[in-house]
């Protein structure tokens, strides 16, 4: 499969290290650094201790490029649109756009770039870390979890997982993807949110009644957006989730957090914002989240 990989960070480069073993890999990448690095050493990913050596092709521009079969996106979301416009040269009419991202929504950006039924969304349970230049750390590894948000006329998810798991990947195609992601959702528009807006460890949220009583009500709006969409949702099991997550990290630090205090953008319009959007789709109420959605935004706007 002819593949290209936007974005050469954690999780660009475990895919698109992996994935090069028995597929023609473009990485694509902003940093001259980071391509230069990788064409001429190789990508290395730390792996059980080990490092090993992958050779993906990599490049700043796929201006002069052919379209490739499937693009994987894996920059922030917030550079999601940017991205997919510089890229339009590898996208023709059998491509397919496949989004692991974190938070919910992604469809609507990619949409307008391919159709519908081009689109994959899903998540990963694989983590990674960046050591340096073309050099990354594999961490935890486990399912990415796809699907698709209309029938798969033409049997591509069975031949992506073929793709994959041949490389080491474990792939489980979901008939309700939606429903995985709201419930992975759950957590970061909750605990996520309510951090960065504090500026604390995770660990806080559970140990603090008015932390706690702002995630609470956090919680049942996004879950009743989510059952009026169709998905199911417990509140009281979301709720119990949340607060084991707290109390199992307490020094846990997340990354709307970090990019708040670093002065960065945050990707919270794909976060708290999907659930404001899916909120206005389908006429459940979630004025919490829009001020969470404002808040955030502003804190933003401190360091310009």
């Amino acid at each position: 499969m002819r593949i290209a990989v936007i974005g050469a960070g954690a999780m660009g480069s475990i895919y698109g290290g992996r994935l090069s073993l028995k597929n023609d890999v473009y990485l694509i990448d902003t940093s001259v650094k980071v391509v230069e690095q990788i064409e001429k050493e190789g990508l290395v990913l730390q792996e059980n201790g080990e490092d090993v050596v992958y050779h993906p092709h990599a490049v700043t521009s796929s201006a002069d490029m052919e379209p490739v079969d499937l693009v994987i996106l894996f920059v922030k979301a917030l550079f999601s649109r940017t991205a997919l416009a510089g890229n339009q040269a590898i996208i023709g009419p059998n491509t397919y756009v496949m989004t692991l991202q974190n938070g919910s929504g992604h469809e609507d950006i990619i949409g307008e770039f391919v159709p519908l039924d081009h689109i994959i969304i899903g998540t990963t349970e694989d983590n990674g870390a960046v050591l340096g230049p073309g050099h990354v750390r594999r961490g935890g590894v486990g399912n990415t979890n796809v699907g698709m948000l209309t029938d798969d006329s033409t049997a591509f998810l069975p031949r992506l997982k073929e793709a994959f798991d041949s490389c080491g990947f474990r792939v489980r195609i979901h008939e309700n993807i939606q429903q995985l992601i709201w419930d992975k959702l759950f957590t970061n528009v909750s605990l996520s949110a309510v951090t960065g807006i504090l500026q604390v460890d995770m660990g806080y949220i559970a140990a603090n009644e008015h932390a706690w009583f702002l995630t609470d009500r956090l919680v049942h709006e996004a879950a009743a957006v989510a059952r009026g969409l169709g998905l199911q949702a417990n509140d009281e099991e979301i709720l119990a989730k949340v607060k084991k997550t707290s109390e199992m990290s307490p020094n846990g630090c997340t990354s709307i957090r970090v990019d708040l205090r670093d002065g960065r953008r945050t990707e919270v319009d794909t976060i708290s914002g999907s659930v404001v959007r899916a909120s206005k789709k389908c006429g459940v109420p979630a004025p919490t989240h829009e001020f969470v959605v404002e808040m955030i935004h502003a804190m933003e706007g401190r360091n310009q």
